[in-house]
């Protein structure tokens, strides 16, 4: 059986902590799209971690946990993220590579920068990881596959063409140094030495786990807003954040897929730019939700940027749980709120005079303005609760309200960062 783990929202959704949690019962757990671009922060009993490549369920000795074809390899960053787990006294865990990964390269970083320098203003908030000129080079055929590694005669013909290709752009469009060949070529033989342990045919591994009854557990990065076709485009990442890539993206029959789990924030947060409708005007009050939010507050696990803070977004959040195919939503960071009188919810958009109950394209969004709904607040801490019967009546009241507009059964609620923070209705 699979099960899909995906985010709702802008990303940052607390996705990590649910993997984590459900690989307990999993044998086997795949990053399906994405890079080292963004972060899962996760706390167990070994500590608290960032994890950035690998899936979120490296941490039990049983599991499997796998990088997939769809995913943007930064080979050094894998290694040192398995190294930082090791010394860190986590057991070594068992890690295969897709073949098929294609591989970020350090010219992809420069490129990033070099753009983002170039667009000035206008940029577009790139965490300067290299996702997009990966993603771009892959989709135009000049990307490198693991398997590509391992023959010479593919890798100097490769290289030949993207130094022509990058050089081009580097000295006349950046006015930056040129890539040099042969250094290319002597870090795609280190890359080679570095992979080699962990490199496997991941889509007949997988084909074979699944005919023995294995429990999979696709894990996506960033969530249904950041989908280059379906987000708030072109405030996107480069990759498909939607469960429906996780087959692609991992190599396994689309109907293998029987559940996806969609994780929901409790109030809203997005970093970088874009649209954001339920975004709180208010600084300081903003700040203090920021504050309060996550372990030790709302900044990027990759960038350490202060998020953006807004309301909850039913708008949003419905759109977002229905093109990922949602079965069920998972409530994350309620604890946060339990400071607040009233809890504002935006039910809906007003765009040019019209009430908008569905999410629009980002040229109309461009105009919204928020309507909100206001729920009392419980003004206690919830943390410590595991039973749904147990949590003040106007919590259960918030859960509920949201739970109806999001048209999708709320099945775990946590309530803490911790692993076994959490309840399930």
């Amino acid at each position: 059986m699979v099960t899909a783990i995906v985010g709702a929202n802008w990303g940052d959704e607390g996705k990590g902590k649910i993997t984590d949690m459900l690989a307990e019962k999993a044998d086997i757990i795949v990053r399906f799209q994405g890079g080292s671009n963004a972060g899962h922060t996760i706390i167990n009993n070994y500590g608290k971690f960032a994890l950035h490549l690998l899936p979120s369920g490296v941490f039990y000795e049983h599991t499997t946990s796998i990088i997939g074809n769809g995913v943007a390899l930064n080979i050094p960053y894998l290694i040192n993220e398995i190294k930082t787990l090791v010394d860190s006294n986590v057991p070594k865990p068992k890690i295969l590579v897709s073949d098929r990964a294609q591989l970020l390269m350090p010219y992809h970083i420069l490129q990033d920068s070099y753009e983002e320098e170039r667009l000035a203003g206008k940029a577009y908030g790139s965490t300067k990881s290299g996702i997009a000129p990966f993603y771009s080079d892959k989709y135009a055929k000049i990307g490198i596959q693991v398997s590509e590694l391992f023959d010479d005669e593919i890798l100097a013909e490769k290289v030949e063409k993207i130094c022509l290709l990058k050089n081009v752009l580097f000295k006349h469009l950046y006015n930056k140094e040129e890539l040099k060949k042969e250094e290319l070529m002597e870090t795609l033989h280190s890359y080679r030495d570095m992979i080699e342990p962990y490199v496997c045919d991941v889509s007949k591994f997988l084909y074979e786990a699944l005919k023995d009854g294995k429990k999979v557990l696709l894990e996506g990065q960033l969530g249904s807003l950041k989908d280059p076709d379906h987000g708030i485009y072109p405030m996107v990442t480069s990759s498909s954040t939607l469960a429906g890539f996780g087959s692609i993206g991992a190599g396994i029959a689309p109907y293998q897929i029987k559940e996806v789990i969609t994780v929901v924030k409790a109030y809203s947060s997005a970093v970088g730019g874009g649209e954001f409708v339920s975004e709180i005007p208010d600084e300081k009050e903003a700040e203090e939700l920021r504050k309060r939010g996550g372990d030790k507050g709302e900044y990027g696990a990759t960038t350490g940027r202060p998020r953006r803070m807004g309301w909850f977004d039913a708008v949003a959040s419905r759109y977002g749980c229905r093109i990922q195919g949602t079965t069920k939503a998972a409530l994350t960071v309620l604890d946060v709120l339990g400071y607040l009188d009233e809890l504002p919810i935006c039910v809906a958009y007003e765009i040019d005079g019209k009430i908008y109950k569905d999410f629009p394209t980002t040229n109309l969004l461009k105009r919204a303005k928020p309507i909100y709904t206001y729920l009392p607040g419980w003004k206690c801490d919830i943390r410590g609760i595991r039973e749904y019967d147990k949590l003040p009546e106007n919590c259960k009241k918030y859960i509920e309200f949201i739970e109806k507009e999001l048209e999708v059964p709320i099945a775990m609620i946590s309530n803490g960062p911790g692993r076994d923070e959490i309840i399930y209705r």
